[in-house]
């Protein structure tokens, strides 16, 4: 079975070939190009099913798209959270150090480690990200109070992500 770059050198060679058509027959599968007045090479393949470079862009459009609109829905919230950010300037952010998801306890069982109204010291443990299974406590690196957790248990974090805002002492 060819793979799609494979198929795409193909389609290359032939198209820069004197060749107005080639057939391709290996274990059951097989591949016909035939070049178009215009140059252009088609792909058929009537036995199975092989990907298509022709056919290949149409659906990286609609991802795209569709990840266009992923990321225009979630902006909305983005810009609400960093406006209630800048509204609360004297907070201090405690953020994510990596990549990973975001647990608020220290096991399913357990209550989270803090919750808003917690005191905490620079050396407390505020919550464990866990990224390629390893589970790393982060600890809140200031003395204060958390006024708000601002992501959810469970949740995928990103490097930099705000976790909780700090109303430091």
């Amino acid at each position: 079975m060819l793979k799609v770059q494979e198929i795409r050198e193909l389609i290359k060679l032939v198209d820069q070939s004197s060749l107005d058509e080639f057939t391709y027959e290996f274990e059951g599968s097989k591949i016909k190009m035939k070049k178009n007045i215009t140059g252009t090479v088609s792909v058929t393949q009537p036995v199975k099913q092989v990907a298509v470079p022709e056919a290949a862009p149409a659906p990286q459009i609609v991802e795209t798209a569709a990840v266009r609109q992923e990321v225009k829905a979630e902006e909305p919230k983005v810009e609400a959270t960093k406006d209630a950010a800048t509204d609360t300037s004297n907070l201090h952010k405690i953020t994510s150090p990596m990549v990973g998801t975001f647990y608020a306890a220290p096991s399913p069982e357990a209550g989270p480690y803090v919750k808003p109204g917690s005191k905490v010291s620079n050396d407390s443990i505020v919550c464990i990200v866990e990224a390629m299974k390893l589970f790393n406590e982060i600890e809140a690196e200031v003395n204060g109070e958390i006024v708000e957790v601002l992501v959810k248990d469970g949740q995928l974090v990103e490097y930099g992500q705000p976790l909780f805002l700090v109303k430091p002492e």
